[in-house]
């Protein structure tokens, strides 16, 4: 009797000691002053036609002041380039951004980077769009991101509300609209 109450308390110990030592936030990956962003790109769209985007990057705004040089943080995107974005459904999302480690900080925006090989298919004829402009491919978020915590970004792009046609010009316009959802685990 005495010999397996020993064996418990022995196991019980190494259990303990086990739990204590194996796994710090340095271990897992997490600074523990810093959060996690991770960025998906989803589309809406009923159009019978394929819409073409560049990616470039994915840019938070850390300063209110956005014409300043540092307002604009990269979060380094991982999946760059032209894309089929009529193809992004909830199912298939484009994930652009993958636990990237950022300081705590006051987010106010977020935005795609978009480049200039962006177009449409149309009965099998590449049609180029080009930016509007004054347009930009971004959404206001106003929120604070908390150290310790992963946020998962989805970027919901509606196709058919983001391309119209510019008849006095004769061209097809970009003028990307974009929803976003936040979740904080």
């Amino acid at each position: 009797m005495k010999y397996s109450q020993s064996i418990k308390l022995i196991v019980l110990s190494l259990v303990i000691l086990v739990n204590f030592t194996s796994c710090t936030k340095d271990d897992m990956g997490m600074d523990g002053q810093k959060a996690a962003i991770t960025v998906s790109l989803i589309s809406n769209s009923n159009a019978q036609n394929n819409v073409f985007l560049e990616i470039e990057d994915v840019q938070v705004r850390v300063k209110e002041d956005g014409s300043l040089p540092n307002a604009w943080i990269s979060l380094n995107a991982i999946n760059a380039g032209t894309h089929n974005v009529s193809d992004l459904k909830t199912e298939s999302e484009l994930l652009l951004v993958d636990h990237f480690e950022i300081k705590s900080t006051f987010i106010h925006e977020i935005r795609l980077v978009l480049g200039n090989n962006n177009f449409i298919n149309s009965n099998e004829t590449l049609i180029s769009l080009d930016i509007a402009e004054n347009a930009t491919a971004s959404n206001l978020i106003e929120r604070e991101f908390e150290k310790n915590h992963i946020y998962q970004v989805v970027i919901d792009i509606d196709v058919d509300n983001s391309i119209q046609f510019n008849e006095d010009e004769n061209m097809m316009i970009l003028n990307p609209k974009l929803y976003t959802e936040i979740r904080k685990i």
